[in-house]
């Protein structure tokens, strides 16, 4: 019997993920919308399939990926995130993710991207293997490969409009540390007020 456990804070995504899934004769199919269930999931039914998105409150789905494979050493882990910058694909894969696949793909693509981890081998679209490949050759020219987790996280909410308590609220964190992360996220790409870092995060299309 295989199990799978899907992490993500949209009831909509479990339930496209938990169909998908079933086709592929995963029994249970678990869900998880914080990190903090999804790790008490994990510690108890040890799937051998995680799906993880990494814009998660609190910890960051980024962030989750280590304490996972510390529980199920063994697992894959499928990260499915409407985050397609080459700079977190490349963190996510060197932090132990066995796969990375965008929500603006269909369902045969997920199925293919779970299919390919069963077989034991890493998945990653052709697109994407590019814009990494890219992105590496590169260097860091991109100004989205010098933010950390917390602050994509950041940007794409003020992008959609929060301000910064509402962040705050929202990834689980101080008001100070979601001021800090937006102050350090101006410096890094040369923005000089919050206006400005909504622009840019709508136009380097963070927001989702």
């Amino acid at each position: 019997m295989k199990s799978a456990l899907v992490i993500d804070d949209h009831p909509v995504t479990h339930l496209g993920c938990g169909q998908l899934l079933r086709e592929l004769d995963y029994d249970p199919v678990l869900e998880a919308l914080t990190d903090r269930d999804a790790l008490s999931l994990a510690e108890v039914y040890l799937p051998g399939l995680i799906v993880l998105d990494l814009g998660m409150p609190g910890v960051g789905g980024l962030n989750l990926i280590a304490p996972l494979l510390r529980r199920i050493p063994k697992a894959r882990i499928l990260i499915f995130s409407m985050n397609e910058q080459a700079a977190f694909v490349s963190k996510a894969l060197a932090a132990g993710a066995s796969g990375y696949l965008s929500k603006n793909s269909g369902p045969e693509d997920f199925l293919d991207a779970v299919r390919s981890l069963e077989a034991g081998k890493a998945y990653l679209p052709h697109d994407m293997a590019m814009s990494l490949a890219t992105a590496k050759i590169g260097g860091h020219a991109d100004p989205l490969s010098m933010l950390t987790e917390r602050e994509h996280q950041v940007l794409r909410l003020l992008g959609q409009g929060l301000d910064l308590q509402s962040i705050a609220d929202d990834l689980r964190v101080s008001y100070k540390t979601a001021a800090n992360a937006s102050s350090a996220i101006k410096k890094k790409i040369g923005a000089k007020s919050t206006t400005e870092l909504i622009r840019y995060a709508i136009s380097a299309g963070v927001v989702s």
